[in-house]
C-alpha cells in the first residue's frame, strides 16, 4: 500500500540515546526540534522543519520527572497538529502512569485513563507502546493502539540458557504473559504467590505449579522499580532449590536502591530493554535494545502494513 506521505521522527528529551539508535535503525535523520524551558518552568516546543501532510512520529518515554516529560509530549503533539501534520503517531515505550489503571480504594483517580484522554485530545492519531502494565489499558484509548510485546526479544536470550529451565510468573497478574512464553519455549510454568500490602512493597509467600528444584528459573515481568519484590522472589526460588535465576523485564525503572539490591542478590542476570535510559547499571544487568523492533513497527505503520506480524 502507498505510504501516508513522507515520515519524520522527532524525539523528546526523555531518552535521547534511544532516539539516536532508532534513527540509525531507520536510516533517517532525527527531526529538528527546539525543546526548552522558560525561566518560569513553562515548556516550549518548535519544529524546525516542515511537517505539513507528513507522517509524524513522536518519541517520548515515561521517566522521572514524569510530569515534565508528559507535558513536553502533549505540547509536541499540539505543535504537530497545528503544523498540519498528516498523521501523528506517539511512541511511548514506557507508558505514563501505567500502574494507576484502576481504583483500588475510595476517591482514587484512574490516571492512566486521564493520560490517554490527554494524548487523544492533544491530537494524536495513533499510539505505540510496549508491554502495558495491564491489558485493560488498551481499552482506555479511542485511537488505534499497538502494544508491542518485548517477549520476542527475550525469548531469543532465554533459549541460550538451555532446556533445563522453568518459566516463573512473578505474580498472578503476569500469568497470562508468562504462560505464552512458557508455551513458546516448551517449558513448565511456576507461579509465585505474592502479596502487596502497600505501594512499592510486596512479599513473596510461596511457589505453586512446576518444581524449581535443580532448574534454571526464568522470571518475566513488565516492570522492575525498586526491585524489592523481584529480589524477594529470587531468594525464595533459591531457597526452594533453584539452580540459577534469570529475570527478563521490559521497563527497568530501577529507582531508589534497586541497583544495589540487584547487585547484592543471588540473581545470575537481569535483562532489561532500553525503553528507559540506563544511566547507572551493574555487572548483573544486561540491556537489550528495542531500536530495531520499533523501527519495524514504524515501517509497518508508515506503509499501512499489519503490525500484528511483529507479535509472532
Amino acid at each position: 500500500m502507498e505510504p501516508n506521505g513522507e515520515f519524520k521522527l522527532f524525539c523528546g528529551s526523555s531518552n535521547p540515546k534511544l532516539g539516536k539508535d532508532l534513527c540509525a535503525a531507520l536510516k533517517v535523520d532525527q527531526g529538528k526540534i527546539i525543546l526548552k524551558k522558560f525561566s518560569n518552568g513553562e515548556t516550549y516546543v518548535q519544529f524546525l522543519e516542515n511537517v505539513r501532510a507528513e507522517d509524524v512520529f513522536l518519541l517520548q518515554t515515561a521517566i522521572s520527572p514524569i510530569n515534565d516529560y508528559l507535558i513536553e509530549l502533549l505540547i509536541m503533539i499540539d505543535a504537530a497538529k497545528r503544523s498540519s501534520a498528516g498523521r501523528i503517531t506517539v511512541i511511548t515505550p514506557n507508558y505514563f502512569y501505567a500502574r494507576q489503571d484502576r481504583k483500588t480504594a475510595s476517591r482514587e483517580p484512574i490516571t492512566a485513563k486521564l493520560v490517554a484522554n490527554l494524548i487523544t485530545a492533544a491530537g494524536a492519531d495513533r499510539m505505540v507502546t510496549m508491554d502495558l502494565h495491564s491489558d485493560q489499558l488498551q481499552g482506555f484509548f479511542d485511537i488505534p493502539l499497538d502494544n508491542l510485546p518485548a517477549r520476542q526479544l527475550f525469548i531469543k536470550k532465554a533459549k541460550e540458557i538451555g532446556s533445563n529451565s522453568v518459566v516463573v510468573s512473578p505474580d498472578a497478574g503476569s500469568l497470562k504473559a508468562s504462560t505464552k512464553i512458557a508455551e513458546k519455549l516448551g517449558l513448565d510454568l511456576a507461579i509465585i504467590n505474592k502479596a502487596r500490602r502497600e505501594h512499592n512493597s510486596a512479599q513473596a509467600l510461596g511457589i505453586v505449579g512446576a518444581s524449581v528444584l535443580g532448574k534454571n528459573c526464568l522470571i518475566f515481568d513488565d516492570i522492575v522499580d525498586t526491585a524489592g519484590s523481584l529480589c524477594a522472589a529470587i531468594e525464595l526460588l533459591k531457597k526452594e532449590g533453584a539452580l540459577k535465576v534469570y529475570a527478563f523485564v521490559t521497563h527497568g525503572i530501577l529507582s531508589g536502591k534497586a541497583i544495589e539490591r540487584i547487585s547484592e542478590s543471588s540473581i545470575e542476570k537481569l535483562f532489561v530493554t532500553d525503553t528507559l535510559p540506563m544511566d547507572e547499571t551493574s555487572s548483573k544487568i544486561e540491556v537489550i535494545s528495542i531500536s530495531e523492533y520499533l523501527a519495524k513497527a514504524i515501517h509497518c505503520i508508515h506503509y499501512n502494513e499489519s503490525v500484528s506480524k511483529l507479535f509472532e
